[in-house]
């Protein structure tokens, strides 16, 4: 919002510098994005001196304007707020016009409508609005246009012109939009209605998208002799879904969606026709016709006392607190330990006690708040153990040479497909903020992949990445980690560098099991995004935990990564992990005190066989409570060993808590090979 500072001054008399005002305004919770002094203002003094540009808040609609921004000002700087600016024109009252016929035919999505028909003239708009108007950012175009422009700047209230002429039958009804219908918008371009969309018609099709923008069938133009002014309210879900599905975003389509003042309409429409009539732009004709069939009344708070100086921490006086909350434009009366307040409609973001203390904080000053602790009626809660493990992870990722990266939770459906996510395992978002944006992911993988894809396509060649975070389903959230490499391991000067690969993926997974305290296993799968032959499913006690593989070329390019880059991806489910953890994972254990014995096997046994089988058949053989790791240190295909065959050398390592005999662990070893044998038809070399 860009607050000109001559046009703030039409309401309330501050002599303050931009400068000021903005750093007052800042010190009470108001974004300030910058502040400009126009030099133009010393030798032509109706022209505006100032303008700030504010970040306002979504919460706060009311801000979208001078009045609003005017009323912080005069409460920040303990003046009066006394509109000041004449306009000339007569009062216009409401009633039944002959001239044009408003029908409201769906209240829930359009509750009030109020409209005037006037006769215009081709007066030009003075040099004071055109200069006001460009320095807060809009285009003058005529002076009628200008005027609800105008408005809209000042007020936060959008408003609209017809041309009366173009309006068949003079009609004005507030409907919803017909199955298929079709209209032309202002920025000429032809758009595609919905059922669940408002319109605003005449006697035979719509006319503007209401709340969002007109139609080109009914512009003022040049030739334009009579029109009606339009000023209504539409409820803000149905403007803000309207305005998304059409990807149409407007001056008045973000008001109207944040919440405008619906008891301001007729204020907004009387503004209009005095300016209209103070510039010589055109004359009104009848009466305002006003369709308000519910009318909205002020909601009423009680702010207590008490609870206000527990929560700032501080005793506010009550001077003070009348002061900050009539200043703000609330009604304020003492109602025994405390106040009760009238939040008028223009505050849509005051619904709870909490919401009027943060305005009498805020404008008593931060600064005057005392640094104090809360009061604690019970014991802090224990914090959520997930909290901890997921920090676990990080570090265990981040001390192997990865980065984090936080990717969206939302994906493009076309992103969801290619990783093989059912249809029916997906949740779409019913109302997407772009078409990239439309599904929640169902796998971290997805966003990983992208992330990969952008580091390459910006001259990375080496990327290691993790993500922390949650994966949706139909069914409910899970917690995930996932991570992606591509390009080669770091270069070390012992060695040269040479390309990541499928086992580096693997030792990161078992890197994170043995933090987890998990024993994992991994077996051969197939995963329709990634390459056969270098996919395995992890494992852990017989429950499945994610995938470990290289993601197919034809996917790295379409996602826009070199396609012959090997990317190598895994992703596991840490909700998951933490149910199938032994129950002493993460405990401390007493270092072993009885010595080890090392068993070297070299054995011969099919090329094809997963040596993962081969572990779990020694783990099965052999003693739980004496061997205590299987390790594999070699494998050999060649002169010795028939085809189709391999040798593989492993190293047992067996310990309990008493000294081994060399009788124990030859019959432990014994029993291995007789498995190995019986199982695989091994052969021992």
């Amino acid at each position: 919002m860009r607050l000109v500072i001559s046009w703030l001054r039409d309401f309330v008399d501050v002599q303050a510098s931009p400068g000021e005002i903005a750093g007052t305004l800042a010190l009470r919770g108001f974004e300030v994005a910058s502040v400009e002094t126009l030099p133009n203002h010393e030798t032509h003094p109706e022209l505006p001196d100032g303008v700030i540009d504010f970040e306002v808040t979504a919460n706060r609609p009311d801000c979208l304007s001078v009045m609003g921004l005017a009323r912080e000002v005069a409460t920040a700087f303990d003046i009066p707020y006394a509109p000041t600016h004449v306009t000339g024109g007569a009062f216009v009252p409401d009633g039944e016009s002959d001239r044009i016929r408003v029908t409201i035919e769906d209240a829930e999505l359009g509750p009030r409508y109020a409209g005037a028909v006037a006769d215009i003239t081709s007066a030009a708009s003075p040099a004071w609005m055109t200069s006001r108007l460009q320095a807060a950012g809009v285009r003058p175009i005529s002076a009628i246009v200008d005027i609800t422009n105008y408005v809209l700047i000042e007020r936060g209230h959008p408003m609209h012109a017809f041309d009366l002429a173009k309006l068949a039958g003079a009609e004005i009804r507030v409907r919803r939009a017909k199955k298929g219908e079709v209209i032309t918008t202002l920025d000429g371009v032809e758009r595609k209605l919905d059922e669940e969309m408002l319109v605003i018609a005449d006697r035979d099709r719509a006319q503007a998208v209401a709340g969002v923008m007109g139609g080109a069938a009914s512009e003022v133009s040049a030739s334009t002799k009579s029109i009606v002014f339009e000023s209504a309210y539409f409820k803000p879900a149905s403007v803000r879904k309207t305005s998304k599905r059409l990807g149409l975003k407007t001056e008045a389509s973000s008001r109207f969606e944040r919440g405008a003042d619906i008891n301001g309409a007729l204020a907004a429409i009387e503004r209009a026709i005095a300016i209209m009539e103070f510039i010589g732009a055109g004359k009104v004709s009848g009466p305002i016709v006003d369709r308000y069939p519910s009318p909205r009344q002020s909601l009423t708070l009680h702010l207590r006392r008490a609870r206000l100086a527990s929560l700032l921490g501080v005793t506010v006086p009550d001077a003070d607190v009348t002061r900050i909350l009539d200043g703000l434009g609330l009604t304020v009366r003492a109602a025994g330990d405390g106040w009760d307040v009238a939040a008028p409609t223009f505050r849509v973001d005051l619904v709870r006690e909490i919401d009027l203390i943060e305005e009498v904080g805020r404008h008593y000053g931060f600064d005057r708040l005392a640094s104090t602790f809360p009061v604690l009626t019970q014991p802090a809660s224990p914090p959520d153990p997930r909290i901890a493990r997921d920090q676990l992870v990080r570090r265990v990722l981040t001390a192997a040479g990865l980065s984090e990266a936080v990717t969206f939770g939302f994906i493009e459906a076309k992103a969801a497909a290619l990783f093989d996510a059912d249809a029916a395992q997906t949740v779409a978002i019913a109302n997407p903020l772009s078409a990239k944006f439309d599904t929640l992911r169902p796998l971290l993988i997805p966003g990983l992949v992208d992330a990969v894809a952008h580091n390459r396509r910006h001259g990375r060649p080496n990327v290691g990445l993790f993500e922390i975070g949650t994966r949706f389903t139909p069914q409910g959230e899970t917690r995930a980690v996932a991570l992606a490499l591509t390009g080669a391991v770091t270069e070390h000067w012992t060695g040269g560098a040479r390309d990541a690969d499928f086992f580096d993926a693997k030792g990161l997974v078992e890197a994170l099991g043995a933090a987890l305290g998990l024993p994992l296993q991994f077996e051969t799968t197939t995963v329709p995004y990634l390459v056969a032959g270098r996919t395995a499913a992890v494992l852990s006690g017989g429950t499945r935990l994610g995938v470990i593989g290289r993601v197919t070329p034809s996917i790295v390019d379409e996602r826009g990564a070199p396609k012959q880059d090997a990317v190598f991806v895994a992703e596991l489910d840490l909700d998951a992990a933490a149910a199938a953890a032994p129950a002493h994972a993460g405990s401390v254990r007493p270092l072993p005190r009885h010595p080890f014995v090392v068993r070297d096997l070299s054995i011969v046994v099919d090329a094809a066989l997963p040596a993962e089988i081969i572990r779990g058949t020694i783990q099965a053989a052999g003693a739980a409570s004496t061997l205590a790791s299987v390790g594999f240190f070699d494998r050999y295909q060649g002169k010795g060993v028939p085809d189709g065959k391999v040798s593989l050398s492993l190293r047992l390592t067996f310990q309990a808590d008493r000294t081994l005999t060399d009788a124990e662990v030859q019959a432990q070893f014994d029993a291995i090979v007789a498995a190995l044998i019986r199982a695989h038809g091994a052969m021992q070399r």
